[in-house]
């Protein structure tokens, strides 16, 4: 994460075919890639799945230290549950070569080979301290041949069965032509070719340049190396800013967006490289990759709520002081001992503030959970970047059988979806229509997959467009949520690049409307859905200081703005919504992490954000009680059960699952970490979570009143 550098050109995140393809409102079907038959559009469902391997995370990153500002505390929680881990760093980060105390001029020295070469020491410093060890215990370096005939440093450490691997590929920071910066440029030019920078103390002696292509041909070789089960990448869509041009450059924030220009490459990179290795096994008859994806916002955390709470940012900051190291660490490696700009307690005193949030690019709950008509619970996900089934093996048994691959990709990782009345299964995705560089098309499109019969077969997928004109307005959209009212409505919501909601209405005959605009207010991706006992629909979403709220007036009548009544409280993640009967009072209630001191909401706070559960009624008033007793950090998941009152979901400090039934605090048995946030779910024997595991598997955990053996007194 290079601070030093002027941002690249609006090129990285513009296209030159920004001609309106994504924004066909009423199109029927998901077009076949022309230009890129790569993209595994055309493969047919139904393709074997790989399952059943051990947990291996994959982090592909622009800079080091991308991976502990952004990514974490997930990766250590990972790496705690018995993950492998394994973390490929696109460029040298080497920047204009200038590793100094920022407070201290006098140690300027300008060396590009042994900044390099610094910030890997400070990786391996971090990691060694996430693995418990010393801080300078020696890691074995090796040279790791890839595709193509390029060759990349790889650092390895090993303790009590835990494995890290650091993959330095070293991509230039600057090209060689007018100091334009290497991976945006490499993304958008044709003829570029990248220069690699030998790190001072490296194994690799020698390198050869990248094209565009053989970038991503090693990432999908990598990929195919390693088989992760989840992979990790920054945000491939930062969101739109039109940020001051001086304060952009001193955020090194590209033009008109709210992240570094070379995150935005990394991302794309290591999205088209998703994109090849799943249609290179496809094409090799090896089945679908079983790996999940998140991708995480980046300088996007300066401009919103902070979310982490002191205990979680405290040791999610320790991690970075034995990567920013010091000038006087005796670590023995020849080019420094860390990336000293951001060594001591700068992680904790930059006014950016990107260390005190962990977002995730595309938010929600994941798997979609259903119902079967057997009883059995149906959980669907996004594997190998395609839609995938899990059933499980009987009612009530806890355990799914394999992956049925329902196809669709490549799809962002969260899905969206509801039941219609007659018990039939709708999906919704957002699908990466195209992912290509110089000059190729990027889009994104809405697609949706319906069930055609209750438990059975599924129709074929539906593109329902963009609510966006423009392929560059057309990345910025979010994750698509849904619900059906009683009278048969099938509701869409996305949030949209102006950062207000867009909506898309299905009648009852199954026709849809046009795409809706719902106004220009300005929220964070993370809506959240539910209907209140007269039938109206209701939509919640985060904003900068408060939380917005659109509702019917009347069953069936259009959404609108509710502008009337208290505002509702800030939320620092998505709200969770729950639709309460009449005999519990009716109405909505809402739960949420929310600040106890509004000056520490967004900007340049620097104090802790401490954010604490809150339950509230939709009309804002208290639903009797200070709320929920869940610490914690992240989004939280909430139902309304008939035997067992509210059951409220989230994580705890150490990112293990914990659960709120009635009065009961419960914490999940020891197993598999979840990816993101795990779903609630009710079922006829009682409320159920739900997760994704970093392997690539799901996992059940009934929450029903006699269903969980550790039970702790709520307080």
């Amino acid at each position: 994460m290079s601070r030093r550098l002027r941002p690249s050109r609006r090129a990285v995140l513009g296209t030159a075919a920004a001609a309106g393809a994504a924004a066909a409102v009423g199109s029927c079907s998901v077009p076949a890639s022309q230009r890129h038959r790569e993209d595994g559009a055309t493969v047919a469902p139904g393709q074997p799945v790989a399952a059943g391997r051990r947990a291996v995370l994959m982090q592909i990153v622009a800079h080091p230290d991308d991976d502990l500002y952004f990514m974490n505390p997930d990766t250590q929680h990972a790496l705690d549950g018995g993950a492998r881990i394994v973390s490929v760093y696109l460029t040298g980060g080497e920047a204009n070569g200038d590793n100094r105390v920022v407070s201290d001029p006098s140690t300027m020295h300008f060396d590009k080979a042994a900044y390099s070469s610094a910030r890997h020491q400070g990786l391996r410093q971090a990691y060694a301290a996430l693995l418990g060890l010393p801080l300078f215990t020696p890691w074995q370096k090796d040279v790791l041949k890839l595709r193509g005939g390029h060759t990349a440093e790889v650092n390895t450490l090993v303790h009590n069965g835990r494995h890290v691997e650091l993959v330095f590929l070293n991509t230039a920071m600057h090209t060689l032509r007018g100091g334009r910066m290497g991976l945006p440029s490499l993304w958008e030019d044709r003829a570029l070719t990248l220069p690699v920078v030998i790190a001072t103390g490296s194994p690799v002696t020698a390198a050869t340049p990248y094209t565009y292509d053989e970038l991503v041909e090693v990432v999908a070789g990598l990929l195919d190396t390693y088989a992760p089960t989840l992979v990790q990448t920054l945000d491939p869509d930062p969101d739109i800013q039109h940020s001051p041009e001086k304060t952009r450059q001193h955020d090194s924030e590209q033009p008109g967006y709210a992240d570094h220009a070379d995150h935005t490459a990394a991302a794309s990179f290591a999205w088209a490289g998703m994109v090849r290795y799943v249609a290179q096994a496809t094409q090799r008859q090896k089945g679908i990759p079983g790996f999940a994806v998140t991708s995480y916002r980046a300088y996007y955390n300066r401009h919103w709520p902070k979310n982490l709470p002191p205990d979680v940012l405290a040791e999610k900051a320790a991690h970075l002081i034995p990567y920013g190291g010091a000038p006087d660490w005796k670590c023995g490696n020849p080019g420094g001992c860390g990336d000293y700009n951001v060594g001591g307690k700068r992680p904790l005193t930059n006014w950016k503030g990107w260390v005190r949030s962990t977002h995730y690019r595309f938010p929600g709950p994941r798997p979609v959970v259903g119902n079967e008509p057997d009883g059995r619970l149906a959980a669907y996900g996004v594997l190998g970047l395609r839609a995938v089934r899990w059933r499980e093996t009987a009612p009530g048994s806890g355990r799914f059988g394999a992956p049925d691959d329902l196809g669709g990709g490549p799809l962002a990782p969260v899905l969206g979806g509801a039941a219609l009345g007659d018990g039939r299964q709708v999906l919704f995705g957002l699908r990466f229509s195209s992912v290509a560089g110089r000059a190729g098309a990027n889009t994104r499109e809405v697609v949706m997959l319906e069930q055609a019969a209750p438990g059975g077969k599924f129709a074929a997928w539906r593109g329902l467009g963009n609510p966006e004109r423009g392929d560059d307005r057309g990345r910025r959209i979010g994750s698509p949520v849904a619900v059906t009212a009683p009278d048969g409505r099938l509701h869409l919501f996305v949030r949209n690049a102006d950062k207000g909601v867009s909506s898309r209405v299905r009648e009852s005959d199954g026709s849809w409307g046009p795409w809706a605009d719902h106004g220009g207010q300005i929220i964070q991706d993370g809506l959240a859905t539910a209907l209140d006992a007269e039938g109206r629909v209701h939509l919640f979403a985060p904003g900068y200081d408060f939380v917005h709220h659109w509702a019917q007036d009347a069953p069936g009548q259009p959404l609108a703005y509710v502008k009337s009544g208290p505002r509702l409280p800030l939320a620092v993640d998505a709200p969770a919504a729950v639709g309460l009967p009449a005999q519990a009072g009716g109405g909505i209630q809402l739960l949420y992490r929310t600040l106890t001191d509004p000056r520490k909401t967004k900007g340049k706070g620097l104090a802790p954000a401490d954010p604490r559960l809150l339950s509230l009624r939709a009309d804002g008033t208290s639903t009797g009680s200070d709320g929920p007793k869940l610490d914690g950090y992240g989004t939280v998941g909430a139902l309304h059960s008939p035997k067992d009152g509210l059951v409220v979901l989230g994580k705890d400090a150490k990112g293990r699952v914990r659960a709120l039934v009635g009065t009961e605090r419960r914490t999940r048995p020891p197993g598999v970490v979840p990816v993101d946030a795990p779903t609630l779910h009710l079922t006829a024997r009682g409320p159920v979570a739900v997760g994704l595991g970093v392997d690539g598997k799901p996992w059940v955990w009934a929450l029903g009143a006699a269903a969980s053996t550790d039970v702790h007194a709520a307080g």
